[in-house]
């Protein structure tokens, strides 16, 4: 099965985080599943990082290279089709990073894995 894990829920594994739930660890960690982090997920974190909203310890770089790619994470890139699902989905979350998160499930077949009830209301969410 394929799963796009947002933002949030990527910190939290990189992290080893409490808040992360047992079954987004245990998708993570069975290696029939392929684990993709969204390209608008590394764009959240470079805006993220350069406002020092958030400390990734080192540069972005550095960050997505030993613990997202080195962490077996793949990269999804942003098809043109995600960016016209976009402009079709309800505005029932105003997270423009979510709101393309969500446009590349629907449009790749892609489960989601997130803490965000938000996601709900366009897809079935894992968490």
């Amino acid at each position: 099965m394929n799963y796009i894990f947002d933002t949030q829920a990527l910190l939290w594994i990189v992290s080893d985080d409490e808040r992360l739930s047992a079954k987004a660890r245990s998708i993570y960690l069975n290696n029939e599943n392929e684990i993709f982090v969204s390209m608008a997920s590394v764009w959240e974190l470079a805006i993220k990082s350069s406002l020092n909203k958030i400390d990734l310890v080192s540069n972005l770089e550095n960050f997505i290279q030993e613990h997202v790619i080195k962490s077996g994470f793949k990269i999804l890139s942003i098809s043109i089709e995600s960016l016209f699902k976009v402009e079709e989905l309800p505005f029932h979350h105003r997270d423009p990073f979510d709101r393309l998160i969500i446009s590349q499930c629907i449009v790749e077949g892609y489960q989601v894995i997130s803490s965000d009830d938000k996601f709900d209301m366009y897809l079935q969410r894992v968490w």
